[in-house]
């Protein structure tokens, strides 16, 4: 199959019918063999039914039915694991991303040897000072932490290699960085392609204040995971090792003047109490790092969600 179109939505029923439309109509022009999956994220407007009722005449639309709203990662995450493409394309289903960009994003994929294309809304129709400057601000961020040089790492309309949506875990709220994603897990041809944001036409955005400081925690989380996710103890093995050995050092400096040079008052020292202090936080230090590495071995339940209804997805098989 050349293409997975993987479409996650909540509540977007108005938008739906035009979209599927429009991407049949692209698909048709270029004869791609092809698959839409719409994941609907706990979806309390009539989504559902409305996917139930474009694949009676579409058997290449599917559909996956959280039963309550997980967040667009878990919809990616579900989508990616049903997904068959050659190349997997997702876009938003609000008719903001334009299906006419599917072509191009695909080509360079398959011609051009990209692991992952993203898409860059070099013109945006949101609002300056609520998405606009906040965008900026992440994106350079990101950039910077994670040395992936895209202007737009939170663009929904994503091209990826099969491969690499069967080689990661979008999970939490991490569909904002699944470029970083990809690159810690080896895929590192990232590419980017200006596309078209379109006015918003239906329904009503999902942004939301508390964006900006989960953007940002989500970053370093991802700076955290990326580095340390399968070796925990390097970060806080070490870091507490280091407290640990300052107070230890302090304590026998406090200790030898003490009962050697018969200084007094040890106990009446600041340094006193900062060599206690640095040596509970190195322990703390390092049995943090000792349960993180038991968790990060024993996690094997962190992608599960509950899914309510699925049309035309088979079962994964597991090897």
């Amino acid at each position: 199959m050349d293409i997975t179109l993987v479409i996650p939505l909540l509540n977007e029923e108005e938008s739906l019918p035009e979209l599927a439309a429009w991407i049949v109509r692209v698909m048709n022009t270029h004869h791609f063999s092809y698959e839409v999956i719409m994941v609907d994220d706990g979806s309390t407007d009539g989504s559902w039914n409305v996917i139930e009722n474009l694949r009676k005449n579409n058997h290449h639309i599917k559909g996956i039915r959280f039963q309550r709203n997980y967040g667009k990662s878990a919809a990616l995450n579900e989508g990616f694991k049903a997904a068959t493409g050659e190349v997997v394309i997702t876009m938003d289903a609000d008719m903001q991303d334009s299906p006419d960009e599917i072509p191009e994003l695909r080509r360079m994929i398959i011609e051009d040897g990209f692991d992952l294309v993203s898409g860059w809304k070099k013109k945006r129709y949101d609002n300056t000072l609520t998405k606009n400057i906040p965008s900026k601000l992440f994106n350079a961020a990101a950039r910077r932490m994670s040395k992936i040089q895209l202007h737009d790492f939170n663009c929904g309309l994503k091209a990826y290699k099969n491969k690499l949506v069967k080689s990661i875990e979008v999970y939490g709220e991490m569909h904002r960085y699944v470029p970083v994603l990809a690159k810690w897990a080896g895929f590192k041809k990232i590419g980017e392609k200006v596309v078209e944001h379109r006015p918003r036409k239906y329904g009503v955005t999902k942004f939301g204040w508390s964006r900006f400081i989960n953007g940002f925690l989500d970053l370093l989380t991802i700076f955290f995971v990326g580095k340390f996710g399968k070796r925990p103890m390097h970060f806080f093995g070490l870091w507490g090792t280091l407290f640990f050995l300052f107070g230890f050092v302090v304590f026998l400096y406090l200790s030898v003047s003490k009962f050697f040079f018969d200084v007094t008052g040890m106990t009446d020292r600041p340094l006193f109490y900062f060599a206690i202090l640095a040596m509970i936080l190195g322990t703390q230090l390092f049995l943090a790092g000792f349960l993180g590495e038991l968790i990060s071995r024993n996690a094997a339940e962190r992608n599960f969600y509950l899914i309510e209804q699925k049309l035309g997805i088979e079962p994964v098989q597991k090897d």
